[in-house]
C-alpha cells in the first residue's frame, strides 16, 4: 500500500467489524449518514439470506473526524454486529468451553486450507474470518474515499451487468444510468432484462443453488496521469486488479473491453486519439477503459469483474471431517443464493480505495484546499499540452 492505508479487524459473528484508513487529508467532510448509505446499499439485493434480515448496518465514528470534517489523523470505524448477542459464548475472547464446532469443510471455502495452514481443529477460527461480512468494513472506509475523491471532482458508481446466464448490453454507460440501478433489486440499468434475472435467482433458489455474475465500476472525472508505465506495482491495472481479486468469491476482472478484445482486430481495439481547442487531447472511443500504459488517460474508468457462484449451497456437496475423516455433506451456515448486487458495492469501495492511494501519490498534500490547488494546476497543464 501507498499513501492511502487502510485495515479492518473482526470476525462475521464477533462483537463487531473495526477499520482504521490512515493518509485521509484534512479537511474532507465526512459524515455517518454518507457512510451508512453506503452500508445499506450493500445489504440490499434480491437474492440475499437471513443475515441481512438480522444486521441493520450502522457505523460509528471513533477517531479522526470533529465537527465533519477530517483532521488529517487516522479516521477509526466500528460497526457493531447486532448477531453478538445470540454468539456470545461461541466466539467469546476470553477462555471458554468450545461450542458450535466446525470439522466438516465446505467445498469452495477457506475452511480446510485454512485450518491446515494455520493449525484450527475448529474450522470456525477460518470461516468467521474468512467470511464476506468482513466486507461491511471494506464499503465503510469506502465511503471515506468517495468523500476525498468527490471533493476533488471524481464520481464513481458500479452496477450488474450479468447474474447467472442472464447479461445486459455492455456498452458506454453514464453516471446517471449508473445511479438509476440503485432503484433496482438487481442493481441493474436496463430495467427489461430485470425481469430474466430475478426467474433466474428464483430458479437457483428453488433448487438449492447458487449463482455467480459481473459487475462493472466506473469511475467518472479522473485526471490524466494516474497510474505510471515506470514499474509493475505502479500500473493501475495492477492496483484495481489486486483490489478485486481480494473480494471474497471474485476470481476475474478486465479493463474496458477486456476479453473481448482477444479475438477482436487491433484496428477495432485501440482508441483513437483526438484533439480540439476546448478539450485538449481525448479520446474518440473508450475501448481501453480509460487506462493506456497503466496510467489514466481522462476518460471514464471502466472495469469489471466476475463472481463465482457462492460456495455454501443449500444442497451441500460433499467433504470429509477433518477429525474421523469420515465423509459428509459440507456443513451449511446460512448463506445467500446470490450476492452480485451487494458485491458490486464492495466492488465500487475496492476501486474508491485504490483511486484515492494514486491520487494522493501524484498530487500530495496533506489538506483538501492543497491537493484541490495542485489538481487544478495540474489540469491545466494538461489542458494547454
Amino acid at each position: 500500500m501507498g499513501s492511502w492505508r487502510w485495515y479492518t479487524a473482526g470476525e462475521s459473528h464477533g462483537p463487531g467489524l473495526i477499520g482504521i484508513v490512515e493518509g485521509v487529508p484534512a479537511g474532507i467532510p465526512i459524515s455517518r449518514e454518507a457512510i451508512n448509505a453506503d452500508l445499506a446499499r450493500r445489504q440490499k439485493g434480491y437474492g440475499r439470506g437471513g443475515r441481512m434480515a438480522i444486521e441493520r448496518d450502522q457505523a460509528e465514528i471513533w477517531g479522526g473526524v470533529r465537527h465533519g470534517l477530517s483532521l488529517g489523523s487516522p479516521i477509526a470505524l466500528l460497526v457493531k454486529n447486532r448477531d453478538y448477542e445470540n454468539w456470545k459464548d461461541t466466539m467469546a475472547p476470553d477462555p471458554a468451553p468450545s461450542d458450535r464446532e466446525v470439522t466438516r469443510p465446505r467445498p469452495g471455502h477457506a475452511d480446510l486450507v485454512g485450518g491446515i495452514k494455520y493449525g484450527h481443529r475448529d474450522l470456525r477460527n477460518v470461516l468467521e474470518r474468512a467470511s464476506a461480512r468482513e466486507t461491511t468494513m471494506r464499503v465503510a472506509l469506502g465511503a471515506v474515499a468517495r468523500a476525498f475523491l468527490r471533493a476533488l471532482g471524481v464520481e464513481i458508481g458500479a452496477h450488474v451487468i450479468r447474474i447467472g446466464a442472464v447479461e445486459c448490453e455492455r456498452r458506454d454507460y453514464t453516471l446517471e444510468e449508473v445511479r438509476r440501478s440503485e432503484d433496482s433489486p438487481v442493481r441493474v440499468v436496463d430495467r427489461g432484462i430485470e425481469p430474466q434475472m430475478i426467474a433466474a435467482i428464483d430458479e437457483a433458489k428453488g433448487s438449492g443453488d447458487t449463482l455467480g455474475g459481473v459487475v462493472e465500476i466506473l469511475a467518472f472525472g479522473l485526471p490524466v496521469g494516474l497510474g505510471s508505465y515506470v514499474h509493475w506495482a505502479r500500473r493501475l491495472e495492477a492496483g484495481l486488479g489486486a483490489a478485486l481479486l481480494s473480494i471474497q468469491a471474485f476470481k476475474a476482472v478486465e479493463v474496458g473491453s477486456g476479453f473481448a478484445q482477444t479475438e477482436t482486430p487491433g484496428s477495432l481495439v485501440h482508441d483513437p486519439i483526438w484533439w480540439d481547442p476546448e478539450q485538449g487531447f481525448t479520446r474518440a472511443s473508450n475501448r481501453a477503459g480509460g487506462l493506456e500504459g497503466g496510467m489514466t488517460t481522462g476518460m471514464p474508468l471502466v472495469v469489471r469483474a466476475a463472481m463465482k457462484p457462492l460456495s455454501t449451497l443449500m444442497t451441500p456437496l460433499g467433504s470429509f471431517d477433518i477429525r474421523s475423516k469420515e465423509p459428509f455433506l459440507a456443513q451449511v451456515e446460512r448463506s445467500d443464493v446470490t450476492a452480485v448486487p451487494a458485491a458490486a458495492v464492495v466492488a465500487e469501495a475496492m476501486v474508491m480505495h485504490v483511486l484515492a492511494d494514486h491520487m494522493l501519490d501524484k498530487f500530495g498534500g496533506d489538506s483538501l484546499d492543497e491537493i484541490r490547488e495542485r489538481v487544478r494546476r495540474w489540469q491545466t497543464y494538461v489542458h494547454e499540452f
